[in-house]
Order: C-alpha cells, then structure tokens, then sequence
C-alpha cells in the first residue's frame, strides 16, 4: 500500500501548544518499522498541492491571503496555528497527499496521507487547525482528471465535518457522510449528505451502529471513490473527543467501512484525521492500527477505479 507522509516538513508552534503534532512523525516511524517487518507499506514523499488544485474548492483571495501572510489576527486565531512560511509549506504538503493518496487508490485500490482529515476548513475560511480541506480538494482533483465521477467522503472523526458539507452542499456528485459527537466542536454545524450526531459517552455499539447507517448509504449511493477520514478522536482516552469508544470499537469500525467500500465497489484513499488523547502513543497505535489493517487486506481486498 502507498503510504504518503508529510511530517519532514516542520510546522512551527509555540511551547505548550495543544495540537500533537508529534504524532505524524512518530505514527510514520512506527509504520517503517512494520515495513522493516514485512509490512507491505511504500513510503512516498507527496507533492505540494497546486494553486490550480486548491482552487478548485478555495475562494482565490482567502487562498492569496494564506500564501501571503496576510491572514488577518481572527483568521489566524480561527485556524488555530501561528502563520509561518513553513505552515503555508506544510499545507499544501498535506494537502498535496491526499490528493496522491486518491490518485494511488484508484489505481491500487487503496493508498493513504499519513496526515490531513482538515475538514473543518470552508471554501473561504480556516478553522479547527484546518487551513486547506484536503479531502474536499482530492475530490475535485480526482473529478478533474476523470478518474471519479461519484465521491464519498465518509468523516468519522469525532468533531462534524463543517467545511466539507459547506462546500459540497449544492453538489450532487459529492456524498458527505458524517458521525460526531452532537455537542461537540463546531458549534455551528453545515449539515452534509447524512450527519449523525451521537451525545457524549455514548460508547461503541450506538457508535458502530452509526457508523453502519452511514455506510449503508454510501453502499446504496455506489460511489467511485470513498475518502475516509480515519479520526482516533472517538477514542475513550481522547480528551476533545468525548465519545467513549474502545480501541477495539475503532479497529471494528475500520473493518467496516473497508467491507462497505468493497461492498460498494469503491477504491478508498484514507487520511488520518484528528487524535488528542494525552498519551499520543495511544493516538499513533490508532493510526497505526487502521493503516496497517488496509495493508494486509491489500490490493486483493479493495476495487480499483472504473
């Protein structure tokens, strides 16, 4: 499986910043190690997303504004990081993987970003630590080239995919399917294709019973590629995440939307979404449990592209 990590490009926070960014680096060692093992894993350096990619689903001037530096002080507090050159870099390397991850998959039948999920950004604006939508942008780049026509984006990370829903919400070729804790982060929510929100501590059979409602649809829809974001944030440890799921629950649920993918006769292109729990070495073994779990299933296990 192709994997596509962008933590050699350093992002800059200050001391005490909440977000833990150690967690890409350490979640790609901990991979190399399985490849060293056996693992069938081909680690590969993503491109930097284009402006004609980000334009696709980003207003020109907020995208100027990013490029620039000149973001204004609520922007910058909105998206959650400091702006830095090496931001703007990291970005679009994250982005640029989710893009090739779709592109992998569809040849492959499954590939993943070892980053992104950065649902929370809308066509004109940064939030939630999100300052492309990664996900948003490898769908219109896969539509662009012809190689999807139908594509599913299927959002089980804890917090509800705002950005995403906003910016596909008039498009009927774009499925935005989400489960998240109904009273978390974001307040104001856009409603996708299919939300299902869940109340705090809910624990893993309402939550897998969600998820397979979502499925469900995305199997009855027939996409041409699903993009998963693989969120650790449901996790009971998480401390944003307040769902309550066992580790076990998340490893039933990346069973699951593999299952409905094949079901659905879809490629899949996974990209990690969020993960705070304190113990980030619980957030990697997520990650790490997920990616490793599309890797033996293999390219026998996935359809490629139509």
């Amino acid at each position: 499986m192709r994997v596509f990590p962008s933590d050699r490009h350093p992002l800059p926070l200050p001391p005490g910043h909440r977000f833990p960014l150690a967690k890409y680096r350490l979640l790609r060692e901990r991979l190399e190690a399985h490849a060293a093992a056996g693992a069938a894993l081909e680690f590969i350096e993503p491109h930097a997303a284009t402006d004609e990619e980000i334009l696709r689903v980003h207003d020109a001037a907020y995208v100027g504004r990013v490029l620039a530096g000149t973001l204004s002080a609520a922007e910058v507090r909105r998206i959650g990081f400091p702006w830095s050159p090496e931001l703007v870099e990291r970005s679009l390397r994250s982005t640029g993987a989710a893009v090739d991850a779709a592109a992998a998959a569809l040849e492959d039948g499954v590939a993943a970003s070892l980053a992104g999920g950065t649902h929370h950004a809308g066509r004109d604006w940064g939030e939630g630590y999100c300052v492309f939508n990664d996900t948003a942008v490898a769908a219109r780049e896969m539509q662009a080239r012809g190689a999807a026509g139908r594509v599913a984006i299927v959002d089980l990370d804890v917090h509800q995919g705002n950005g995403t829903a906003d910016i596909f919400a008039a498009d009927p070729t774009v499925f935005t399917a989400s489960v998240h804790g109904e009273r978390n982060f974001p307040l104001r929510k856009c409603a996708g294709s299919l939300d299902v929100g869940l109340p705090d501590g809910a624990g893993d059979a309402p939550y897998l019973d969600a998820v397979e409602t979502v499925l469900g649809a995305v199997v009855d829809w027939r996409p041409d590629l699903v993009l998963y974001i693989a969120g650790a944030d449901p996790y009971a440890g998480d401390r944003l995440g307040r769902l309550a799921v066992s580790r076990g629950g998340l490893v039933e649920r990346d069973r699951r939307v593999f299952a409905a993918a094949a079901a659905a006769g879809a490629p899949v292109a996974i990209v990690c979404g969020g993960g705070y729990a304190e113990d980030v070495g619980a957030i990697v073994a997520i990650h790490a449990a997920t990616m490793l779990m599309a890797a033996a299933l293999g390219e026998e296990g996935f359809p490629r592209g139509r």
